[in-house]
């Protein structure tokens, strides 16, 4: 039973990565509880541990995140669209940003990110790194002029500088945004929520209620695991919105990226982990309700009409998948101060 499944799975999946049609074959009925389980280990994976990575550069990293003077109004900072203490979302359709310009997409969670493939909903960026990057110097976001005056605003604060220099001791000037990119991308790879599906998945066949248990089940049984499988429950793979059943949206996705016309509308599939905790939903954030969504993505990206049960079923499975906040590792620092004295305080967005 699981080598077949897994065949029909991995099948599935290679028509999820290239965008084409899935083929959803529904799963038989396993009367054994140890093969259900087995059949959730094959399709899916648990958290690996925390990345080891230098104190230091995650300290740094820690800081940066929270400060908003990588922002041009000085007002702005990465947890600002991204706050820790929400599951790494603001909760907002699309981000409010410089002068309270609105963003094109929903901003997704920090959380796990790491984990997937890409970053940013059509996968321009390769890693969390690359990613932190963007905002700063997006005109519609953290809207700083270019990296000469990023790093004149971080050589400006001493503490910064003495890090920067003892961290990247090779550099003459350190102190820039590519290494500063680097120590939030750093701090972003610690960034790990584990949650109760995990231990099932590590062999706790007691770690899911029988809800969730048969919630899991209706999950793969009606096709959702074709797109979101793996470590992250998703972020491994790109697909296009409206694959069964066209969907009414002008976002053209991946083809702003790459400009082939096959990549329109196509998009880096999103984790579902911490799903119940960071709405709205979809790329423009435009769907508030989880259930709405579980039923929108059942009629346009498998063509089936989910009946109630199986709509309630799924999204009990879902809320296996909210995972505990690193509390200690995401405490809020002390910013340091700035050559005329002066230390932000941390703008906090719950």
């Amino acid at each position: 039973m699981r080598r077949f499944f897994v065949t029909i799975f991995l099948f599935g999946l290679a028509g999820c990565q290239t965008g084409g049609q899935v083929p959803v074959v529904p799963v038989a009925a396993q009367a054994d509880p140890s093969q259900d389980q087995k059949m959730a280990q094959a399709l899916f994976k648990p958290l690996p541990e925390r990345e080891v990575a230098s104190n230091e550069m995650v300290e740094l990293g820690r800081m940066l995140y929270y400060d908003p003077r990588l922002s041009v109004s000085g007002k702005i900072s990465c947890n600002s669209c991204h706050s820790l203490t929400n599951y790494g979302v603001d909760g907002q359709p699309t981000s409010s940003g410089d002068e309270g310009q609105l963003g094109g997409r929903n901003s997704p969670t920090v959380y796990n990110a790491s984990l997937h493939m890409a970053q940013f909903w059509d996968g321009r960026s390769p890693n969390v790194e690359d990613q932190a990057m963007g905002p700063v110097l997006n005109s519609v976001e953290m809207a700083m002029p270019d990296v000469e005056h990023v790093a004149t605003v971080l050589n400006g604060i001493p503490d910064y500088k003495a890090r920067f220099v003892k961290l990247f001791p090779d550099q003459k000037s350190p102190a820039t945004l590519v290494n500063a990119a680097h120590a939030i991308g750093t701090f972003e790879r610690g960034l790990r929520t584990p949650s109760g599906f995990d231990d099932y998945l590590n062999g706790n066949s007691e770690a899911l209620t029988q809800e969730e248990k048969t919630g899991l089940k209706t999950f793969v049984t009606v096709g959702c695991a074709s797109c979101h499988s793996g470590v992250a429950i998703g972020g491994n793979s790109y697909q296009k919105m409206g694959l069964k059943v066209p969907y009414p949206d002008s976002d053209v996705g991946r083809f702003d990226v790459t400009g082939k016309e096959r990549d329109r509308g196509v998009f880096k599939v999103p984790s579902l982990r911490n799903i119940t905790e960071t709405g709205p939903y979809l790329s423009r954030g435009q769907v508030a309700d989880l259930a709405e969504t579980v039923q929108l993505m059942g009629h346009h990206q498998l063509g089936k009409e989910l009946t109630p049960s199986e709509v309630e079923e799924i999204r009990t499975f879902l809320g296996s998948l909210k995972g505990q906040i690193p509390e200690d590792y995401i405490a809020v620092p002390t910013l340091p101060k700035d050559e005329a004295g002066f230390s932000p305080q941390v703008p906090i967005k719950t």
